[in-house]
């Protein structure tokens, strides 16, 4: 119990979240949109506006700054991507390097359809031949003179 009521008087004592004033509601969606298409610098796969790191709400606070001040979405993104480069968008534009990256997937997805249809195509391969009868041992007059004696000693060796 007293755990919980420790809690709850440090909870009124903790630092509130970084943030500006909310903009109307057309421009705060135009914020919220804006910072889910920006990388948040300290969580993996997050966006700003779905991260709660200190430095995602400072990049969100900009954004919305940016927003206040009538910068269109891409002066925005620019202004992100001119500070931290392009890994500061969650999806980087399809141009040099990056086409690689959107159209190597693609790519490996058509060459295991090419090579599943090739598979799949390929006629039946022809029913085994049924075992040869065993051949009756020769004798040794059928059998031609010996060319070299190793090659002798092997076939010796076998018939045993």
């Amino acid at each position: 119990m007293t755990a919980w009521v420790l809690g709850l008087v440090l909870a009124s004592y903790a630092p509130q979240q970084a943030g500006s004033t909310l903009l109307d509601p057309a421009r705060e969606a135009r914020v919220q949109a804006l910072g889910k298409q920006l990388r948040c610098p300290m969580c993996q796969g997050l966006s700003i506006a779905d991260s709660n790191s200190s430095a995602a709400r400072a990049q969100m606070d900009k954004v919305r700054e940016l927003v206040a001040s009538g910068r269109t979405d891409e002066e925005i993104r620019g202004y992100f991507t001119s500070r931290y480069g392009e890994w500061a968008l969650l999806e980087p534009p399809a141009t040099g390097m990056n086409l690689l990256v959107w159209l190597l997937p693609l790519l490996l997805l058509l060459g295991g359809a090419v090579a599943i249809a090739r598979t799949i195509r390929r006629p039946a391969s022809a029913p085994p031949a049924p075992p040869a009868k065993p051949a009756e041992p020769e004798t040794d007059k059928d059998r031609p003179p010996p060319d070299d004696p190793w090659l002798e000693a092997v076939r010796a060796e076998l018939r045993r």
